[in-house]
């Protein structure tokens, strides 16, 4: 039988002292499980470019963003499955970590910040490595990629707050119920579902944005050779509107947020207590790998 809300929180965080335990002491470790999960969503959101360039203008933006997100959700299930590590992921599981006096608030930064950067250098380096290919510099997925770009980019930073919000909210919903799951099906229908939702949701995540909006500001060379003579929208690494930075420090303050507030802090608060605390009277094991 699937675990009820009081025996899922308890669950979570035995996940919680596994993760934070490698993290205390094999932080090496752990910083190469993020290379490698950011990596996975890196290669989910090229995934995701592939089938989705010249859909738009054939058979309209909705079904564009259904096709992204169908193949992107094939990035979360193998991380889930090979149990590396991803920041979004981390976020709820440690803060009722927290709840439960498994972790300080000091490790939960730690974890989060070590998380972030192996997911960050994997999705870079995944990124880097398909620029330095043919198969994504041509027309039309030149286009297309500087089109997210534009899009991703191009919006407010209240606007990309409230969409990183939003896209936690309901990614972590999904992962916090993997972890409720039963069996290797239902896993795999939960880890697949969150991606799916957030990318044709057209929501923002940090680590996969990372690379959605890597990929443009490498190939941008190619891209004003391609437009040479045309209007196009220059993109650019910093803080200011079309930065690169922009996107991804509202994208990651909205992640945190919907993350921690929507969903950690909820599913704590909903939980009984008293059920919870007689769920520890009868614990042996504090490790739960996912």
């Amino acid at each position: 039988m699937p675990a009820n809300i009081d025996e899922l929180v308890v669950r979570v965080a035995d996940v919680c002292e596994y993760k934070w335990d490698m993290i205390r002491n094999r932080p090496a470790a752990y910083l190469v499980s993020g290379f490698a999960g950011g990596a996975m969503v890196a290669f989910g959101a090229t995934l995701a470019l592939s089938v989705s360039a010249g859909v738009s203008q054939h058979m309209g933006p909705g079904m564009a963003n259904l096709l992204m997100g169908l193949v992107f959700a094939f990035s979360l299930v193998i991380i889930m499955i090979s149990g590396m590590a991803l920041v979004t992921a981390d976020m709820y599981i440690g803060i009722i970590g927290i709840f439960h006096g498994r972790i300080s608030w000091g490790w939960f930064a730690w974890g989060v910040l070590l998380g972030y950067i192996g997911n960050f250098l994997g999705s870079m380096f995944f990124m880097w490595l398909i620029s330095q290919s043919a198969s994504y510099a041509h027309l039309p997925w030149l286009l297309r990629a500087h089109q997210i770009g534009v899009a991703k980019m191009g919006q407010t930073a209240g606007e990309t707050f409230v969409m990183g919000i939003v896209c936690t909210w309901m990614l972590q919903v999904a992962a916090i119920l993997y972890v409720k799951a039963e069996g290797d099906m239902a896993k795999i229908v939960m880890a697949a579902f969150g991606p799916l939702a957030f990318v044709a949701g057209m929501t923002e995540h940090c680590i996969a944005n990372i690379g959605f909006l890597a990929l443009p500001l490498f190939q941008q060379d190619m891209y004003l050779n391609v437009m040479a003579g045309k209007p196009f929208t220059l993109l650019h690494w910093g803080f200011g509107q079309y930065g690169w930075a922009h996107n991804q420090l509202y994208t990651v303050l909205g992640n945190l947020i919907g993350g921690i507030l929507f969903v950690g802090i909820v599913f704590q608060i909903v939980s009984n207590p008293e059920r919870v605390k007689a769920i520890y009277k009868d614990k042996s094991n504090y490790m739960l790998k996912l």
